[in-house]
C-alpha cells in the first residue's frame, strides 16, 4: 500500500497548499460533544438525508424548516408515540414531501432512536461511543436496525453529524485503487469493504489524522478534484 504522505502531498498540490486543503476538511467532533447533541438533531438529519435521496438537495434544504414544524421538531419520544392516523394524515401536508415510504420511515426511525434511548441513555450516547475501527459494523447496524439507512445514507447521515466516518465516493475509491488496494470500481463485498476498512486503520495509525479528513484528502488526490471545482464536489461529497 502507498504511504499516506503521497496521497497528501498530490492533495496539497491540486488544492493549493496546507491552509487551503485544510479549509476543505469536515468537521468531525469529540465523542463527548457528538453525545451532547439532542437525539431529535439526530432524527432531524436522518430524515433530511432519507428525503434528499433522489432529490433535488437544495429543494428539500430550503423546505426544511417546514419539515421541521410538521414534524413536532423531531422530538423522538413524541413522533414514536403518534397514532396512525396522524401519520397517515401527513400524505396530505404540504409541508412535507408526500410520499408515504419518507413519511414511513420518519416513524420507524423514531421508534428505532427511541429503542437506542432506552438502552442507552440517549441515541446520541449509542452514535458517539461507537468505535470509528468498526465503520462496517455500525452502518450494517443501522441497514438492519434503521429504515432507508442503507448505502450512501447512513454514511452522510453520520459524516453530517460530525462522526468521524470515511465515505466511499467514486474519487475515494480511486485513490484506494491507485493506492494499490485491489477492489472493485463499486465495492460492496464484505471482503472489499473489509480491506476498504483495513486500508484507512493503517492511514490512521500512520497520520493520526481523522478518519473524515483521510477520506476526504484522498478524494482530493485524484481525478478532476481541483480548486475550480470545490462547488460541485461539496454536493457530491467524498
Amino acid at each position: 500500500m502507498q504511504a499516506f504522505s503521497k496521497i497528501y502531498e498530490r492533495a496539497l498540490d491540486r488544492k493549493g497548499g496546507v491552509e487551503a486543503l485544510n479549509q476543505l476538511l469536515p468537521v468531525v467532533l469529540s465523542r463527548d460533544e457528538l453525545a451532547a447533541i439532542p437525539d431529535s438533531c439526530y432524527l432531524s438529519m436522518i430524515a433530511k438525508g432519507i428525503n434528499q435521496a433522489g432529490f433535488n438537495w437544495q429543494v428539500i434544504e430550503n423546505k426544511w424548516p417546514q419539515f421541521e414544524e410538521a414534524f413536532l421538531g423531531f422530538d423522538v419520544e413524541k413522533l414514536a408515540l403518534l397514532p396512525d392516523t396522524v401519520w397517515d394524515a401527513y400524505l396530505f401536508d404540504t409541508r412535507v414531501v408526500r410520499n408515504w415510504q419518507k413519511i414511513e420511515a420518519v416513524y420507524k426511525n423514531a421508534v428505532f432512536l427511541r429503542e437506542l434511548a432506552e438502552e442507552h441513555g440517549s441515541a446520541a450516547n449509542f452514535f458517539a461511543n461507537w468505535d470509528e475501527q468498526d465503520q462496517l459494523g455500525l452502518l450494517q447496524y443501522l441497514k438492519k436496525h434503521g429504515s432507508r439507512l442503507g448505502g450512501m445514507t447512513g454514511r452522510y447521515f453520520l459524516r453530517r453529524m460530525g462522526k468521524d466516518m470515511y465515505l466511499l465516493s467514486r474519487d475515494v475509491i480511486l485513490a484506494l485503487q491507485h493506492a494499490g488496494l485491489d477492489i472493485a470500481d463499486e465495492p460492496s463485498s464484505q471482503k472489499d469493504l473489509k480491506r476498504i476498512q483495513s486500508c484507512f486503520d493503517q492511514w490512521h495509525v500512520e497520520t493520526n489524522l481523522p478518519y473524515s479528513h483521510l477520506s476526504k484528502i484522498a478524494a482530493y488526490s485524484v481525478g478532476e478534484n481541483y480548486p475550480a471545482d470545490y462547488v460541485v464536489e461539496r454536493m457530491g461529497g467524498s
